[in-house]
């Protein structure tokens, strides 16, 4: 049965980026009422501004304040009185290597990627039993489930934020609450344009990046016919699962595909170049937006 999305409370975290974005968009044509969560104030009120439908807001926070999610909240509750479908999605990476970053970014990036969503997921709970249907979709990553050495601290929050989405979904299945988590590829957004001009792992473009829109349909399934995960590429779900079965091996595997993501990565960066997203500067390249 298709999910009826009419006046449902749909709170969504990283609002203001690639991914949520597009879903607030979608879902807010479909009839639902967005509260979209974001630390940039000036980007989630453009975002709401252009929402068809009506009842939107937008609450301008830092994840990693526990006062300001409390606070996040107690306004949800004061507006709607209920949460109907909680996504928790804000996520960063940085291409910055293990042993030379600092230990507070390696502290930050898990702090947003995997403690802030299981906060988030906690203090929801109250008003999501207070609809008829709840639901809670994370946005996780098949960086969950296979490792990418240039960005070992998204690797590992993911890691941890699967395994925490899948505990709590067999938790929660009998209390009312369906849980899930959509586990995209290389998605073609802002963040994957800075990895890509940063010098993050190629792999990821072994296939060109998919769109936004691919990501959306799979919430969309979700919420259709809820299930613990979902996989925008089935194919690529499909090759890292087979690759994880024995680790001991991606040494060998690696340099396989290495020269096709080599290729990938710079038919990538040219398109971005080709849409003005980004330039070359000598033997570097930048972001247009950081001009």
């Amino acid at each position: 049965m298709a999910f009826d999305f009419s006046n449902k409370v749909i709170v969504i975290t990283g609002a203001a980026g690639g991914i949520g974005s597009h879903l607030a968009t979608d879902f807010a044509q479909r009839g639902a009422r967005i509260v979209a969560l974001d630390l940039n104030e000036g980007r989630v009120k453009s975002l709401i501004d252009t929402l068809s439908g009506t009842g939107h807001s937008y609450i301008a926070l830092d994840l990693t304040n526990r006062d300001a999610v409390n606070d996040a909240m107690k306004q949800i509750e004061s507006q709607y009185g209920r949460i109907d479908v909680l996504i928790p999605n804000a996520a960063i990476t940085t291409t910055d290597r293990f042993d030379v970053r600092s230990v507070e970014s390696i502290e930050r990036e898990l702090d947003i990627n995997l403690v802030a969503p299981l906060v988030m997921m906690r203090l929801a709970i109250p008003l999501l039993h207070a609809s008829s249907d709840p639901r809670i979709i994370t946005t996780v990553s098949l960086g969950g489930i296979f490792p990418l050495g240039e960005t070992p601290m998204y690797t590992t929050s993911k890691f941890g934020l699967r395994g925490a989405v899948l505990s709590i979904a067999m938790d929660m299945a009998d209390k009312g609450i369906k849980v899930g988590a959509i586990l995209p590829s290389a998605t073609d957004t802002p963040m994957l344009h800075r990895e890509a001009i940063e010098g993050g792992n190629t792999l990821q473009f072994l296939d060109p990046p998919q769109k936004t829109q691919d990501v959306v349909k799979s919430f969309i399934k979700m919420l259709d016919k809820p299930t613990f995960e979902r996989y925008p590429k089935p194919s690529e779900s499909w090759l890292v699962r087979v690759a994880m079965i024995s680790p001991n091996l991606l040494p060998k595997l690696m340099p396989l595909f290495r020269g096709r993501g080599d290729k990938g990565h710079k038919k990538f960066l040219a398109d971005l170049e080709k849409r003005g997203l980004a330039r070359r500067d000598g033997n570097e390249w930048r972001l247009t937006e950081d001009d």
